[in-house]
């Protein structure tokens, strides 16, 4: 079982080895890792150190997700005008 407390984007790159991910749920929070486990690994202690910095500056923080998802996904590319 995968313990997040919010959804998480991991999205591959045009690199094999590098991987960028996110929460849409927890604003500002954005990571890389060299593979998909090293992501959801980082995502893990990364949420809760996210959480404790909004939490230390005032902010708001989202309660938590009671069902977070994973999404892994190929990177979002910009469409050229």
């Amino acid at each position: 079982m995968i313990d997040l407390k919010y959804s998480l984007i991991i999205e591959a790159t045009a690199d094999p080895t590098f991987f960028g991910f996110y929460s849409p749920e927890l604003e500002g929070f954005t990571g890389v890792g060299h593979s998909i486990e090293d992501c959801l690994y980082q995502a893990k202690w990364g949420m809760e150190e996210h959480v404790a910095l909004l939490q230390e500056q005032g902010l708001p923080v989202p309660d938590p997700n009671p069902n977070p998802t994973v999404t892994v996904q190929n990177e979002t590319r910009l469409a050229v005008a």
